[in-house]
């Protein structure tokens, strides 16, 4: 669209010609070049990032005696009383049931609390948003440290029942580090293509936490996978069975299934790709829609 000066009245001198070009002709390599500024910049203030996510845990705590701690101990007290119950129905001894299920209740409260903050990721902050321009990637890993913040509180629980069985997993444990990478990358992704999913279909979060809650019990969360006689095709195609057993297995002792370790890293890669498609499309509007 083309606005164009109005003719002046008769006598009057005629002003120069003034164009005004309200055209949306930004072409997609001036979209990724700019998408890809905003992920330096979002690195750049990381600290910021940091800073801001440990200003949320303490203003969502304020007033509390044990702050996030409260989260460690009702994981602490889950694990127990469901490792007991669940140890006697599925009659498997405690002491290999146990690291099981605390290690698997840990990650899955970090997956799916970061999905939840991910699809609230930048309409949570829409005043920083409107008022004060920062990368948007920056929203992302505030997003992420928060999360990982609260983790890492509760990983107590995972050291605790090793300490108490006296179970350690050896050096097969330092291949949780790999994993813990793909899914530092993979929260980022999550945020970014959530983030601006549920920014512009405000219907999509009550979407995903459906979809999240079949995901806890079709993802050998509560169950291990020698239940069902072994690690199925289906249950090594499942994203969330396959990104868990990155981390999960080598903290176990074992090694993760080839199947299982190549499943993980394909959803990785689908996943970080429909991420960027989606930010280098949306991230310019982003700010209309929050």
């Amino acid at each position: 669209m083309t606005y164009v000066a109005p003719t002046p009245p008769e006598g009057l001198a005629r002003p120069p010609m003034a164009l005004l070009d309200l055209s949306a002709n930004m072409t997609r390599p001036a979209r990724a070049r700019l998408a890809r500024t905003d992920m330096r910049e979002g690195l750049a203030l990381l600290r910021l990032a940091t800073i801001l996510g440990w200003l949320d845990i303490k203003l969502r705590y304020r007033g509390s005696l044990l702050g996030p701690l409260w989260l460690t101990l009702s994981t602490m007290i889950m694990v127990a009383a469901l490792g007991f119950l669940y140890s006697t129905l599925f009659h498997m001894e405690l002491r290999d049931y146990l690291p099981f299920l605390a290690l698997s209740l840990t990650l899955w409260g970090y997956i799916g609390t970061l999905v939840g903050d991910a699809c609230l990721c930048f309409t949570s902050a829409d005043g920083i948003i409107r008022s004060v321009r920062l990368p948007l990637s920056m929203h992302a890993w505030r997003c992420v440290v928060r999360n990982v913040l609260v983790l890492a509180h509760n990983i107590i629980v995972i050291v605790g029942v090793y300490a108490f069985f006296s179970i350690w997993p050896g050096r097969v444990a330092a291949l949780a580090i790999p994993g813990a990478v793909v899914w530092l990358v993979d929260s980022v992704a999550v945020c970014l293509l959530l983030g601006a999913v549920c920014a512009r279909f405000r219907d999509v979060p009550q979407i995903i936490g459906s979809v999240m809650q079949i995901a806890f019990f079709v993802s050998a969360i509560m169950w291990t996978p020698d239940q069902i006689g072994g690690e199925k095709l289906w249950l090594r195609l499942n994203p969330f069975f396959a990104l868990t057993e990155l981390v999960r297995a080598p903290l176990l002792g074992h090694l993760p299934n080839p199947v299982t370790y190549a499943s993980g890293i394909g959803w990785s890669i689908v996943l970080c790709l429909g991420a960027w498609a989606v930010f280098t499309r949306t991230r310019g509007r982003v700010a209309f829609w929050v």
